[in-house]
């Protein structure tokens, strides 16, 4: 009898009302499994976790006006939302072609633009930085008639503590987009001077407080994002003035998480030097009266996109540059928090 019993099994152990693991504290992750949840995130106004909400869709297309037949080229695929949308007026006829530097969320995105139907005569996808985009001129038969560069870390990466993007859940302290490339955070706190940390904090997030900020991380042994949060609000508290409000200072100390992570992650991808890379070969990747749209969300990129759009046009290279830059509708940034920052410039190639 008891060799014939069936074996037992230990039923999984629920951690609580309040799970540590990303799976399940967020259900959403599994939308077949929670359509309830899925639902429940995006009416209140939140992206659901593993998913990224395309931004400024309607805007773009309208400065980019991409046509049946025309080849396109989206820089940074991030969830594939922007190429859908785009893919949806290039055909028939057209193509485009998708680049992400992330080995992680690149084969999902494509698996999911390919069950939507896209094959590969109107879809290909490549494992390159944007800043490397003249190489894909051979397969775009010399130029593209529509560029794209969303510049904005994805909600996908964001959101998974295992990519050590966040402060608000602990992870290692990485940030690189491409984790199998260069140095994690964690590394880059321990090679700079102090005076090189201040100023990459001031570069990369204006950080206000980078003297404070530098001489209390600089050097030290800090692995995980929660380590970095401890630290950076210890020395907040020290930093700001005692007689403000709680809440004052709770702003204060988000703010400063908020840039410090900010200032790091584009440290340790280079990523101001892509993007100047990618802004000076754009004319050249461009065919003759094509079109470029780029998304940025923050002042360093902004900046920089400005710029070079502006000098462009007194160059003649670009004939229409957009005179201030689009922000998102106050439909968009309700329904989208993440989209509030978002500012997006447009060009247009010269003729000749």
């Amino acid at each position: 009898m008891a060799d014939d019993a069936a074996p037992r099994h230990r039923r999984v152990r629920y951690a609580g009302t309040h799970p540590k693991r990303f799976e399940q504290k967020y259900k959403e992750l599994d939308a077949a499994q929670h359509p309830e949840e899925l639902r429940k995130v995006i009416s209140r106004g939140q992206t659901p976790a593993g998913m990224h909400r395309p931004i400024c869709v309607a805007e773009i297309l309208a400065a980019l006006d991409p046509k049946p037949g025309e080849v396109a080229l989206d820089a940074t695929l991030g969830f594939g939302g922007h190429a859908q949308a785009l893919l949806a007026r290039l055909l028939p006829g057209g193509r485009l072609i998708g680049t992400d530097v992330d080995p992680i969320e690149l084969p999902r995105t494509d698996a999911r633009l390919r069950a939507l139907g896209f094959g590969e005569a109107a879809l290909s996808t490549r494992r390159i930085n944007f800043a490397e985009m003249p190489t894909l001129l051979p397969e775009a038969g010399g130029g593209f008639d529509v560029v794209l560069a969303d510049l904005g870390v994805s909600s996908m990466q964001i959101d998974n503590p295992a990519r050590g993007f966040t402060f608000k859940a602990d992870g290692p302290l990485d940030l690189r987009l491409d984790p199998t490339a260069g140095e994690p955070a964690s590394a880059l706190l321990q090679s700079v001077t102090r005076a090189q940390l201040r100023d990459l904090l001031v570069d990369n997030a204006d950080e206000p407080h980078a003297v404070a900020l530098a001489a209390a991380l600089q050097g030290q042994y800090v692995e995980t994002t929660t380590q970095l949060a401890t630290r950076v609000r210890d020395a907040m508290r020290r930093a700001l003035k005692p007689g403000m409000s709680t809440a004052d200072r709770d702003t204060e100390v988000k703010k400063a998480l908020q840039r410090t992570f900010q200032a790091l992650r584009i440290a340790v991808n280079d990523e101001f030097g892509m993007l100047d890379r990618f802004l000076a070969a754009l004319p050249t990747c461009l065919k003759p009266g094509g079109r470029a749209a780029i998304l940025s969300f923050h002042s360093g990129e902004d900046r920089r996109v400005k710029r070079a759009f502006q000098a462009g046009e007194r160059s003649g290279v670009y004939v229409r540059v957009a005179p201030d830059p689009i922000r998102p509708s106050f439909e968009e940034q309700r329904a989208n928090p993440r989209s509030s920052s978002a500012k997006l410039r447009w060009a247009v190639r010269a003729d000749r």
